[in-house]
């Protein structure tokens, strides 16, 4: 695998040059390259894939000395990351995710599967992965979440998925994962909240439906997009044939997402993403 470099600095005339003469004063060649300006806040990022064998620490004090005092860099690991997915019910966005994992297309390890319901312990252990089972019912949420949150030490992930996670979860528990929280959702919101949104979506005739995953921040639903897509549907489909084309899209997206993330292909800037796809 190409090493990565990842950037993102305050702009300023000829930072594209100072990076790549860096590279090439250590002996290193560009395979590819991406860079974006983000205007209002004048922000500049860049990922730039490259062979070669480096002296790590040389190389990032050579781009520091050379880029702005605030800017960030960062010699990405390109080792699969190490994932924990939290599951109820639902699964088809873990199944989605256990097939591409057995198969080798996720770039990273599915380290265990944890569940507030058993109904996917089964489906999990067919391929070999830890479930936990941790029961929310007669339990604080701030019980229970320490709970998962002392499972999720035990493996220390990169990132946590929460593959159709039906919990709200607290700042506590998103505040030591931040930026490494993925969650998936129907793209109706903010419309339709609450209970059986394709039952809502039905009764209002809507004409596409989709998902979006995004990171979680400590507002509901509203941290950083990474994905969305959306399909178009009629009137002569039902609530029930509605919701799983909704399934069908949930899955893809998250494990789109996923894909970038795991790739380095995301930057996290205020609320939004800068994606390199």
């Amino acid at each position: 695998m190409p090493n990565l470099l990842l950037i993102q600095s305050p702009d300023e005339p000829g930072l594209i040059y100072k990076i790549t003469a860096v590279l090439f004063a250590h002996g290193l060649n560009i395979l590819r390259n991406d860079e974006f300006v983000e205007p209002e806040g004048n922000v500049f990022f860049m990922r730039t894939e490259f062979a070669g064998n480096p002296d790590a620490g040389a190389l990032r004090g050579a781009l520091a000395a050379a880029l702005p005092p605030t800017a960030r860099v960062r010699l990405a690991d390109p080792r699969p990351r190490d994932v924990v997915v939290l599951v109820t019910k639902e699964h088809h966005c873990l199944s989605e995710l256990l097939v591409r994992h057995a198969f080798g297309e996720l770039n990273a390890t599915i380290r265990a599967v944890v569940g507030n319901h058993e109904v996917l312990a089964d489906l999990t252990g067919r391929f070999g992965i830890p479930f936990h089972y941790l029961p929310h019912a007669g339990r604080s949420r701030a019980a229970h979440e320490a709970e998962v949150l002392a499972v999720l030490a035990d493996y220390r992930p990169d990132y946590v998925v929460l593959a159709k996670y039906m919990r709200i979860l607290s700042p506590g528990f998103v505040a030591p994962y931040a930026n490494r929280l993925v969650n998936i959702h129907h793209s109706f919101l903010p419309a339709f909240v609450g209970a059986s949104p394709y039952a809502q979506a039905h009764a209002r005739g809507v004409k596409i439906i989709g998902a979006t995953a995004h990171f979680v921040n400590e507002q509901l639903d509203q941290g950083p997009i990474i994905a969305q897509s959306v399909i178009p549907i009629d009137h002569t489909q039902s609530a029930r044939e509605m919701a799983q084309a909704g399934r069908d899209v949930e899955k893809i997206v998250l494990a789109r997402a996923l894909q970038l993330v795991f790739d380095e292909k995301v930057f996290v800037h205020r609320n939004k993403t800068v994606i390199f796809d």
